[in-house]
């Protein structure tokens, strides 16, 4: 089983391939040959604009900059952005920003359809607001939306864990997350690791969990 976060020495990174660990995938060829899956034009073309966006933009471009120069260099013109109702005002100003920048625009909310959660048999003590109408979120809609408009890249912008899995799985066209959702970490889920050793040490070691989390 592969275990590269445990690694030491990434000789991947430097090309000394002859001290790789006993379990770096690299000793097994046909796992990392990278020539059948390049040998397909659009998957080549778009490992090579993406590499090629790392460099230029390297500590100089933000994410929204890297993701509209990518979609430029790939010729994508048709946008779709599956966002957060949450985040509504921020997927606005995306969208304009998007349309600044000469592209087109599909974006759809992730309460499209109005199904209320007793469809997939949630409790009302199981809602975020018990006692009130709670529609579900519903990522395979949004992406049967933007499949329907034709998009050429969607951007995942703040969906929820699970549904933005809904949403890539259904998507037909290549996905990028520009905005990943964590309400408690201003949407920066990587602050709780900085974190892990301390403040969030139990919650994140320990499978500490609120009493929300209980479910039933």
């Amino acid at each position: 089983m592969a275990s590269c976060a445990e690694c030491k020495v990434y000789v991947c990174r430097s090309g000394h391939l002859d001290a790789a660990p006993e379990n770096c995938p690299m000793r097994d060829g046909s796992v990392t040959d990278t020539r059948g899956y390049l040998s397909d034009p659009t998957l080549r073309r778009m490992a090579r604009e993406s590499a090629l966006v790392e460099a230029e933009g390297y500590c100089h471009w933000t994410r929204i900059q890297e993701t509209m120069e990518f979609a430029r260099r790939m010729g994508y013109r048709k946008l779709g952005v599956a966002f957060c109702l949450g985040l509504r005002v921020e997927a606005r100003m995306l969208s304009r920003v998007l349309k600044a920048n000469g592209f087109d625009v599909a974006s759809v909310a992730c309460k499209n359809g109005s199904i209320p959660k007793e469809e997939i048999d949630i409790a009302d003590h199981q809602k975020v607001r018990p006692g009130s109408y709670e529609a579900l979120c519903n990522p395979i809609g949004q992406a049967m939306v933007l499949n329907r408009d034709g998009t050429d890249l969607n951007i995942v912008f703040g969906l929820c864990v699970g549904h933005d899995t809904l949403f890539i799985k259904h998507s037909e066209a290549p996905v990028t997350c520009l905005v990943a959702k964590d309400r408690v970490m201003a949407h920066n889920p990587i602050g709780a690791l900085y974190c892990s050793n301390g403040y969030y040490k139990k919650a994140l070691y320990e499978g500490q969990r609120g009493p929300s989390s209980v479910t039933g």
